[in-house]
């Protein structure tokens, strides 16, 4: 049997073994972020050698960008008005005021940890590590003793980051010497991966939800199909952009809100029977199993070649990057707000670093610049400490901070968190 036909192999057994014990492993600490990343470790270069970066790049880097894509055109159609109510002023706090202060806080604390990279290199570390993944802790945002206020907050501003990270992310790699994308400019890149990439996603999620709901209206398309139907918006709006050397990630996000937005308005007209609410269900499936594979990548590609390299500064910043460059963000973002304490650093605690920070970090190891393998192994690093810092946590401190806000509840009628019999209200948590 061939290497390629072993990983295959091993890869179908541990999802598999996984999905058979996936209802009784669901409840404790070990998440599937943790499995697939310790599975990767064992057939990467450091174990089996059954999977590297520089034989498999093509395959790794179709998986990971399939799987994002999909999670931000699904989270994107995941948010609604109604979350925005719930405590609309949460999500947006920490989107508008802490998501750029833990850019920056990054930036700053990477000066003096991370001798040797260039300011573009240092604003790149701290932007990859900027988003946050719920699947690296799901209890955290899914707990009924969580009030819905927190739950639905940092299910938002979990939905929302990535994609609201991805300008970042794309002009500071444009103004990266060295990198494909340097050669067009910043003003290129801005007008091809901002402007017209957001145009395409618009027209793509506008227009796929427009023909999906005269096909409904007609009772043309089976509710199978109908599902399927969202995978080929994500893949025409990120193709679209691709093709115009845009950036098919934004576009497939922005499309998720256009096609969310335009179901919604129209299923309430008479030509619109039924609810959509399920249309992104296999989508949200599949970018799970993606998801999860693209944890076990990253084991493999990423965190095993890290982990033969290891040093103090490394360490310490990734150390820093999940505690100090969120925390305080995060506090400052809700000053005024009249959260209590242990609601604010729990909100700051649960920032885990996943899926896109390891999608964005093997985007810039492939453009093999100056600097690359100290970035790489910051990201692989401080995501792989998040996978078992924050999957270890969830269980715990969601209980423990559940039976302080009932508590807490029940001693002050008008907390800001919200009332005990709230609790289960909230929206349901994004499928990541």
């Amino acid at each position: 049997m061939s290497g390629g036909a072993w990983t295959g192999a091993a890869v179908a057994a541990v999802t598999a073994g996984y999905a058979l014990c996936s209802r009784r492993l669901s409840p404790t600490a070990l998440s599937a972020p943790m499995v697939f990343t310790a599975f990767g470790v064992a057939i990467g270069p450091i174990g089996l050698d059954l999977l590297d970066l520089e034989h498999d790049s093509g395959l790794v880097l179709t998986l990971v960008e399939a799987a994002l894509t999909l999670v931000l055109l699904t989270d994107a159609m995941s948010v609604r008005r109604r979350d925005l109510r719930v405590g609309g002023f949460l999500p947006g706090r920490l989107l508008g005021i802490g998501l750029p202060l833990t850019i920056g806080a990054g930036w700053l604390l990477a000066w003096p940890l991370l001798p040797g990279l260039t300011a573009w290199e240092l604003a790149l570390v701290a932007t990859i590590l900027a988003p946050t993944d719920p699947a690296l802790g799901r209890t955290a945002v899914s707990s009924p003793r969580v009030p819905p206020l927190v739950r639905s907050g940092l299910n938002v501003e979990s939905g929302l980051n990535d994609g609201v990270v991805l300008p970042f992310f794309v002009l500071f790699l444009a103004a990266l010497p060295g990198t494909t994308s340097s050669e067009e400019g910043v003003a290129g890149v801005f007008w091809r991966a901002l402007v017209l990439s957001t145009a395409l996603g618009v027209a793509a999620g506008w227009g796929g939800g427009w023909v999906l709901r005269r096909s409904r209206a007609r009772g043309w398309v089976s509710d199978d199909w109908r599902q399927v139907f969202v995978l080929a918006v994500a893949a025409g709006a990120y193709t679209l952009a691709v093709s115009v050397d845009g950036s098919g990630f934004i576009a497939a996000w922005v499309a998720g809100f256009a096609f969310g937005v335009f179901l919604r308005q129209n299923t309430r007209r008479a030509d619109s029977p039924g609810a959509d609410d399920d249309s992104a269900d296999f989508a949200g499936r599949l970018a799970v199993l993606l998801s999860s594979l693209s944890f076990l990548v990253f084991g493999a590609v990423l965190l095993g070649p890290a982990l033969e390299h290891l040093d103090w500064r490394i360490i310490a910043y990734a150390v820093l990057s999940l505690t100090v460059v969120r925390m305080l963000p995060v506090a400052l973002s809700l000053t005024g707000t009249g959260l209590a304490i242990p609601t604010v650093g729990y909100i700051g605690w649960f920032g885990p670093r996943g899926l896109a920070s390891i999608v964005f970090g093997l985007l810039v190891v492939e453009e093999h610049v100056p600097g690359v393998q100290l970035l790489g192994r910051v990201v692989a690093v401080t995501v792989a400490l998040s996978i078992v810092l924050h999957g270890v946590s969830a269980v715990v401190l969601s209980n423990r901070y559940g039976s302080w806000h009932r508590k807490a509840a029940a001693a002050r009628p008008h907390l800001r968190e919200g009332a005990p019999e709230e609790v289960g209200v909230g929206p349901t948590p994004t499928a990541r």
